[in-house]
C-alpha cells in the first residue's frame, strides 16, 4: 500500500531492548529488488546507546541522502551496504520508547519533504502495531512459562491432565454422573453429600468443567478453616484500614470467583453468623467489603459440600432453615467406597499407576487376591484412604509387587492385626485404634471360640451375640471369617 505513495525498497521495524542495549530488527518488508538488509541485532556501548536514545527522545525524523548523513546517529541505527536514501522515525507510546521505523528508498530515488511528512503521520499507527506485537510476544513467553510450570506440576502430581480422573463413571458413579450432567449447565446451587474422602471436590470441579462458566475461576473454600472473627473478611473482602492489620485492600472469595464457581466445602462447619451473611449475598448477589461503602455485584455459581446431616442440624438449630432451602435446590449424594465395590479393581489400578509414577517404581498392578482383600475392608476413609493404602503398598513392595496386606495392617488371611508400627518400641508408638470392621471381626471370633464354632441354634454364636443367624453368616462372609477352624480346634 505504501508503494503507491512512497518510492520504497525496504521498510524495517527495530525494537529497543533497553536491558541489553540492543536494537533488534523484528519486521522487514521489501520489494524483489531490495538489497543491503540491515543486521538483525545492533549492539551498542553505553555511550552509543545514550546517543540512540537521545535522538529518539527528540521525536524528530532523520533523513540520510546518499553518503551525506544529516546526523551521525543515523548510522548507529542502520548499516546498509549501499548509499540508498533513508528516513528514520521514533516509535513510542505515552512517552515510552518502543523502537524505530526505517524507510529505505528505491535505487537512485530520493525521499522528498512530502515523504517525510507521510512518515510523521505513519509513526502513530506503527507505534500501536509495535506495542501490540510486543504484548503478543510477552504473552507467548508467559504462556510458554505457564506450560512449563503446568508440565512440572502434572509430573509432581503424577497426572496427565490438571483435571482429576473420575474412575467409575459408567459403574459405581453412573447415577451421580447423570445428575452432574443434568445440573451442570444451569446456575442453580448444588449440594454434594458424602462421607469424608468420597471425592466431593472432584465432582464439584466436574460440574464447573461442564458448565458455561468453565473458562472462569473455580475457587475452593474450606468453611471449617475460617476463624469466626474473619468470616466477613475472607468471604467478602475488606478495604485498607478497615481494621487493625488491614494494610491493603483485600478481595474476598466471592469477588475472586466472579464469573465462575465458588465451592464451599464443609458448609456445615460455617458458624451461624457466617450463615446469615451468606444468605444475604445468595439472595441478590450484592456484597460490601468490610469497611467499604460501595456495594459490589458478583456473578457466582455456588456448589457446596458436606459430610454432615444438614437436615438434622436445621432441626437442632445449628444450621439456618432459610439458608438450607436456598442451597438445597439440587442435591447429589456420593456413595461410599464400600457401596461401590464393583469399582475397586479400576480404582486400585488407577492408584497403582499413579504410585509407580510418583515414586519412580516399576508398575505393579494388584492381583485378584489383592482385590479381594481390598474389597473386604470397610474403608472408613473411602477413596482418599484407598489412595494412601496403595501408595504404602507400592513403597513396601519396592518394585517387587504391591504389599496390600501389610499396607492395610493385616496378615494375608486377615485374622490378626499387623500394623506397620508393630515393631517399634511401645514408647515410640502413638495410640492406634482398630477399624470398626476389625473390632467386629475380633468380637465374632471370640463368640465362635466360646461356642466351639457353632453359629446358630441354642448355644450358638448368633444367640450369644443376639443377632439373626443369617445376618451373622453374611457378616462373617464379608469379614472373611472361617467358622470351621474354631470347630476343628476343639
Amino acid at each position: 500500500m505504501l508503494l503507491q505513495h512512497i518510492p520504497l525498497d525496504q521498510v524495517l521495524i527495530r525494537d529497543f531492548e533497553d536491558k541489553k542495549k540492543n536494537l533488534e530488527t523484528i519486521a522487514v518488508g521489501f520489494t524483489n529488488s531490495a538489497t543491503g538488509l540491515t543486521q538483525a541485532v545492533s549492539h551498542y556501548t553505553p555511550r552509543e546507546w545514550k546517543k540512540v536514545i537521545g535522538f529518539c527522545k527528540q521525536k524528530s525524523i532523520l533523513h540520510r541522502l546518499g553518503n551525506k548523513p544529516d546526523h551521525e546517529k543515523i548510522n548507529l541505527m542502520i548499516t546498509a551496504s549501499d548509499n540508498r536514501d533513508v528516513l528514520i522515525g521514533p516509535l513510542e507510546k505515552e512517552n515510552h520508547l518502543l523502537g524505530v521505523l526505517i524507510f529505505m528508498s528505491q535505487e537512485n530515488v530520493s525521499f522528498t519533504i512530502t515523504h517525510k511528512q507521510m512518515m510523521e503521520v505513519l509513526l502513530e499507527p506503527f507505534s500501536i502495531a509495535l506495542e501490540n506485537d510486543l504484548k503478543i510476544r510477552e504473552l507467548n513467553v508467559l504462556r510458554e512459562a505457564a506450560e512449563a510450570d503446568k508440565k512440572s506440576l502434572l509430573q509432581r502430581l503424577s497426572r496427565k491432565a490438571l483435571a482429576d480422573t473420575i474412575v467409575g463413571k459408567e459403574s459405581g458413579l453412573k447415577q451421580v454422573m447423570e445428575r452432574v450432567h443434568l445440573v451442570a449447565r444451569s446456575d442453580v446451587p448444588v449440594v454434594i453429600f458424602g462421607e469424608t474422602g468420597t471425592g466431593k471436590e472432584l465432582v464439584a470441579r466436574e460440574i464447573h468443567r461442564l458448565s458455561p462458566r468453565s473458562e472462569g475461576p473455580f475457587i475452593r473454600v474450606n468453611c471449617g478453616s475460617i476463624p469466626s472473627e474473619l468470616i466477613d473478611s475472607q468471604l467478602f473482602g475488606h478495604e485498607k484500614g478497615a481494621f487493625t492489620g488491614a494494610v491493603s485492600t483485600h478481595k474476598g472469595w466471592f469477588e475472586r470467583a466472579n464469573g465462575g464457581t465458588l465451592f464451599l466445602d464443609e458448609i456445615g462447619e460455617l458458624p451461624l453468623a457466617g450463615q446469615v451473611r451468606l444468605l444475604r449475598i445468595i439472595q441478590d448477589g450484592w456484597l460490601e467489603r468490610v469497611g467499604g461503602k460501595q456495594p459490589i455485584y458478583v456473578d457466582v455459581r455456588l456448589v457446596i459440600a458436606t459430610h454432615r446431616d444438614l437436615v438434622e442440624m436445621v432441626k437442632i438449630g445449628q444450621f439456618r432453615e432459610d439458608l438450607w432451602y436456598r442451597l438445597s435446590v439440587f442435591p447429589i449424594l456420593l456413595p461410599s467406597l464400600r457401596d461401590r465395590i464393583e469399582d475397586m479393581k479400576m480404582l486400585a489400578k488407577h492408584f497403582a499407576e499413579r504410585a509407580a509414577i510418583r515414586f519412580s517404581l516399576p508398575l505393579q498392578l494388584p492381583d485378584q487376591n489383592d482385590i479381594e482383600l481390598l474389597s473386604s475392608y470397610s474403608w472408613p476413609g473411602n477413596i482418599r484412604e484407598l489412595g494412601s493404602v496403595i501408595d504404602r503398598a507400592a513403597i513396601l513392595g519396592n518394585g517387587q509387587g504391591l504389599k496390600i496386606a501389610p499396607a492395610l495392617g493385616w496378615t494375608r488371611d486377615g485374622a490378626f492385626p499387623a500394623h506397620p508400627l508393630g515393631d517399634l518400641p511401645q514408647n515410640n508408638r502413638t495410640e492406634i485404634f482398630s477399624s470398626l470392621d476389625l473390632t467386629v471381626k475380633n468380637h465374632i471370633e471370640k463368640a465362635l471360640m466360646r461356642t466351639k464354632g457353632r453359629v446358630e441354634g441354642p448355644g450358638g454364636a448368633a444367640q450369644l451375640l443376639n443377632v439373626n443367624s443369617n445376618t451373622l453368616r453374611a457378616r462373617m462372609r464379608k469379614l472373611r471369617i472361617d467358622w470351621t477352624k474354631f470347630r476343628e480346634s476343639v
